[in-house]
């Protein structure tokens, strides 16, 4: 069984503050022209998202120059919506991190300093959130200086809570992006 965790994209996507609304224009109808095609507008960190190195590291990687097993991997969610402010390292299990993509369901909360530290130490692959951000300009810059990827507004992260699955959330191949819209989907073990 497959589960889509993406947004739908649509000009009524919330977007961050100050990233440019969506558009999406038609520019050919099967009437007039005999096939249909839209025109897009949008940021690299639309809906459901990625973040690159790029994003905020002078220098860093972008998007197509990370590696593609970045975006595929044995995950989980942890469940963070109980607390208040900042996630903070005390409501996370310490251990069976590595190699692992680690998805957050935090209902808005965004990961303190102290936790992004520790996902960097713990040699997480990738880290995931249903937040439209994982954190402040500090987060993103511990996790990107790591080259840890950022998947930001997730959804249905609760329909896999509990459960082992492959998360995979493959972006466009944009050169120098800082980002870009995923697809992403969590393929569950059959039994």
């Amino acid at each position: 069984m497959i589960i889509d965790l993406s947004t739908p994209i649509s000009e009524r996507t919330p977007v961050y503050p100050d990233d440019p609304p969506v558009s999406i224009k038609p520019w050919a109808l099967i009437g007039r022209d005999g096939y249909y095609m839209n025109v897009l507008k949008m940021g690299e960190h639309t809906g459901t998202h990625v973040d690159a190195p790029a994003h905020f590291i002078p220098g860093g990687k972008t998007v197509d120059e990370l590696p593609l097993e970045k975006f595929i991997g044995e995950a989980f969610v942890l469940d963070v919506r109980g607390g208040k402010g900042r996630v903070k390292l005390d409501e996370i299990p310490d251990s069976g991190y590595h190699n692992r993509i680690v998805l957050f369901l935090t209902e808005g909360r965004e990961l303190s300093p102290e936790v992004a530290l520790f996902i960097v130490a713990e040699g997480i692959k990738a880290v995931g959130t249903d937040a439209m951000s994982i954190g402040d300009d500090a987060v993103h810059r511990i996790l990107l200086s790591a080259e840890v990827p950022i998947f930001e507004n997730l959804t249905n992260l609760d329909a896999v809570l509990g459960k082992e699955f492959t998360f995979m959330a493959f972006p466009l191949k944009i050169e120098g992006g800082s980002g870009s819209p995923v697809r992403a989907v969590a393929i569950m073990s059959p039994g």
